[in-house]
């Protein structure tokens, strides 16, 4: 049963990671504001039609407008897709009207969402979620001018609880955030239902749990936060015990508001703060690079040199996301998620590899890129890193270009002159596209290889696994001890999905799913 939820999780991975972040955010966002309209007909959810169409146009053009001007005097490529997606956001947190000050309030929300990202942002990445910030600055001017409007979170309804729930679960696979924000809904409603009961006690009143609890789930916004929001990566940090940390302390300032006078601490003001907690964890990953070679490795495979300009902090296998602006961008966007080839110890020159072949306007677009031309890395995250107990068994599998996460564990073993008992199991279509063998070799590691030829001359404790496909029952025969190992696999998600069932004899499992671009 559980091998099978965990195969179905990871074709729903690769099937998401069809398309990028930013257009699936779009898509749900636009599905839920139909989902919305239709419903405004019946009367399901207190919004008027056509208050919500007029609402979202004003809010698009207005962030669209500024967003165009700003990015024209950094000089960079504009995005349509981030100013929706925000205009989307805050036409569900703030109140849709066809008042004319209300409409100006929306131009003010949209304008001060837009300019957050450029004025309050550290090393070209904005610390600050700009839809929560808009809705926070209206409604902070509305304690003055109350007409303006200010947060509503009409999205809080029962009618949306179940579109906003599977529209929000496909955004968080797709992100890998579903833990994250669990950890956030599971705190918020918790922290939620003791203010309520201690309130209620407070003043005398009768309460039933059971209702308040119902009351919390289905009419409280904490599934939008969380799906929409929270999630963005760009405002969280790099490992995931810091995004728990952020989740948590949103999920208490979220659950149980703090009284500032004429406003209260509420839903986007608690994410601001959780911004600010992720920024201190964050504040060094946002770094400009300078191309310094590209060199074939295989036939098909390609190493990028950069040079950082800044310092930079990453633990050898975590990844990073590289924007190659350029106009045109298909549907998976300008930015692409790389684990870092290279070890720390080797700063500052950073590496990643990639597949070519692909007709992806991204890889179109890097093909062009010359030694001398800057780069932007938008942030760096993952979890993939090795035990730290250096005496930890750990086995290795890697698929293709999945290799390169291990090849900076392993560079950086060696650099550091760390001791640790590891097999590796690599997986490629051809011995020609063995990527890094001198790594491996230099790892001094037990190496099986699947390849469809059996490869000529291999290094001492290498051995050809054979030509057939690697599927759980040859895992287990070639490496008999995955009982006693932390197992870290990098590949397809079809693969991992294939090698569940044997990866769950392990001690632990680690994956790093990509669905190629």
């Amino acid at each position: 049963m559980i091998s099978s939820l965990s195969a179905t999780w990871n074709r729903l991975l690769g099937v998401l990671g069809r398309l990028s972040m930013y257009r699936l955010v779009l898509l749900a966002l636009s599905a839920l504001a139909v989902i919305a309209l239709v419903l405004s007909f019946t009367g399901a959810v207190s919004v008027d039609p056509l208050a919500l169409i007029v609402s979202v146009a004003v809010l698009a053009v207005s962030i669209a407008a500024v967003d165009a001007i700003a990015q024209r005097i950094v000089r960079r490529p504009w995005r349509i897709e981030s100013a929706l997606i925000t205009a989307l956001i805050l036409v569900f947190v703030l109140r849709p009207s066809l008042e004319p000050l209300a409409l100006l309030g929306l131009v003010i929300a949209g304008a001060i969402a837009s300019l957050s990202k450029y004025v309050i942002a550290w090393q070209g990445r904005h610390i600050l979620n700009p839809a929560a910030a808009g809705a926070t600055a209206l409604t902070i001017v509305s304690i003055w001018a109350p007409d303006l409007g200010a947060s509503a979170w009409w999205v809080g309804s029962p009618a949306l609880v179940v579109p906003v729930l599977l529209l929000g679960l496909a955004v968080l696979v797709r992100t890998e955030k579903v833990r994250v924000v669990g950890l956030f809904l599971v705190i918020a409603i918790a922290v939620g239902l003791v203010r309520t009961i201690v309130q209620a006690q407070a003043a005398g009143f009768a309460l039933d749990p059971g209702m308040t609890f119902t009351s919390l789930v289905l009419s409280s916004p904490f599934l939008f936060l969380g799906a929409f929001m929270l999630s963005e990566p760009l405002t969280l940090p790099p490992r995931r015990w810091q995004q728990f940390t952020v989740a948590a302390v949103v999920g208490v300032l979220a659950g149980w508001p703090i009284s500032l006078g004429a406003i209260t601490l509420g839903q986007e003001r608690a994410l601001l703060i959780g911004n600010l907690v992720a920024f201190v964890f964050a504040m060094r990953t946002a770094v400009r690079l300078t191309i310094v070679e590209r060199t074939a490795v295989t036939p098909s495979v390609r190493e990028y040199s950069f040079r950082t300009e800044r310092p930079v902090r990453f633990a050898p296998g975590q990844y990073l996301e590289l924007e190659v602006p350029h106009a045109r961008a298909d549907s998976r966007g300008t930015r692409r998620e790389f684990s870092i080839l290279s070890s720390p110890a080797e700063l500052p020159l950073v590496k990643i590899a990639m597949r070519e072949g692909s007709q992806s306007s991204y890889k179109k677009a890097i093909a062009t890129v010359e030694p001398g031309d800057e780069l932007a890395i938008t942030g760096i995250w993952g979890d993939f890193v090795l035990p730290r107990r250096t005496d930890a068994p750990v086995l290795m599998v890697a698929a293709g270009i999945g290799v390169t996460p291990f090849v900076s564990q392993l560079r950086h073993i060696r650099l550091t002159q760390e001791s640790r008992d590891v097999v590796f199991v690599y997986v490629a279509s051809a011995s020609e596209e063995l990527a890094f063998r001198e790594d491996l070799e230099a790892a001094g590691i037990p190496v099986i290889v699947i390849t469809r030829d059996e490869p000529a001359h291999l290094p001492v404790g290498w051995t050809w696994g054979g030509g057939a496909r690697l599927d759980a029952e040859s895992l287990l025969r070639l490496v008999p001890d995955i009982a006693g190992r932390h197992a870290y696999v990098s590949g397809p998600p079809a693969l991992i999905a294939t090698l569940t069932p044997a990866l769950e004899r392990a001690k632990s499992i680690t994956t790093d799913a990509f669905s190629g671009y």
